[in-house]
């Protein structure tokens, strides 16, 4: 596996990795890899031929320094994992070398960017359209694979390839979940014994919605809230910033779900100090 730390490497390297119609993978990461990247990676290496991750923590994704209280970012564990699991090039520049001192230009979606976790982070979403705009850019890869766990910004990152007539495709791959369903995340790490168990009632809440949707045929999306809330109340440590329904393209609140129609039920709570966020997809009954 090549270690790539200039964007004049790895454009240089992109067209060779894509050689006699080979294709090629891109799986952009903020460190930290865990599980849920390494699932990511597999279904890459099913997709394509070659595999680039990119391994880039990206400081205008952030307005605090709460949100940097993340994990210790160890790109040695990060590179011998991913040389492990047959990866071709990890590429991992510098934010100087992705932003020079004089940018001025950054990618938006408008209004999917403020809504859901959009509205308590402005100026998130831009960062990750931003980043990943140049991470297309420079690889060229024919799939991009992004996780269903971060719902929100794999429908920002699907938007914005078809508006600007990007030349990839965007997979995004079911979440990972720890067995007892909580989604494998670095974030976990943070939690106290008793927050780890509390944390769970995130994922209980949404399985909760979801066996009212397909055992009771419910699409009213104040129950389904709801049922979501009152497990998430349970749990003295848990406190919703939001939960939830929009529809599957525009992240656009719905008071229904509609017959036979893919919506996405979203949440994002503290549990302690630590900022989790979950989601699942809901499909209106047709009975």
């Amino acid at each position: 596996m090549e270690i790539v730390t200039r964007i004049a490497r790895m454009r240089h390297l992109a067209p060779r990795l894509k050689q006699d119609r080979k294709k090629l993978a891109l799986v952009p990461t903020m460190s930290a890899l865990h599980e849920g990247h390494l699932s990511l990676i597999r279904r890459a290496q099913i997709l394509a031929d070659a595999v680039v991750v990119s391994i880039f923590f990206n400081p205008i994704h952030f307005q605090t320094g709460e949100e940097f209280d993340v994990p210790a970012r160890d790109l040695a564990r990060d590179a011998e994992l991913m040389a492990k699991r047959g990866v071709d090039v990890l590429f991992a520049p510098s934010v100087d070398e992705i932003y020079p001192e004089d940018m001025l230009t950054y990618v938006t979606t408008d209004t999917l960017d403020c809504r859901l976790c959009g509205a308590q982070q402005p100026n998130y979403f831009r960062g990750v359209t931003t980043i990943v705009n140049k991470l297309i850019n420079i690889v060229r890869p024919d799939y991009t694979l992004v996780g269903q766990k971060d719902a929100q910004q794999s429908i920002i990152i699907r938007r914005m390839v078809r508006d600007l007539s990007m030349d990839t495709e965007v997979v995004i791959c079911p979440t990972h979940r720890e067995p007892d369903g909580l989604v494998t995340s670095s974030r976990n790490a943070l939690l106290s014994v008793p927050e780890r168990q509390a944390a769970t009632a995130l994922y209980r809440g949404l399985q909760q919605a979801q066996k009212l949707v397909e055992r009771n045929g419910v699409r009213d999306a104040e129950t389904l809230i709801g049922a979501v809330r009152q497990v998430l109340d349970s749990e003295p440590l848990v406190r919703p910033e939001y939960i939830a329904l929009v529809d599957m393209e525009n992240l656009a609140p719905l008071t229904a779900i509609a017959e036979g129609e893919e919506c996405l039920l979203a949440l994002a709570a503290y549990v302690g100090q630590v900022r989790l966020t979950d989601n699942i997809i809901l499909v209106g009954s047709t009975e």
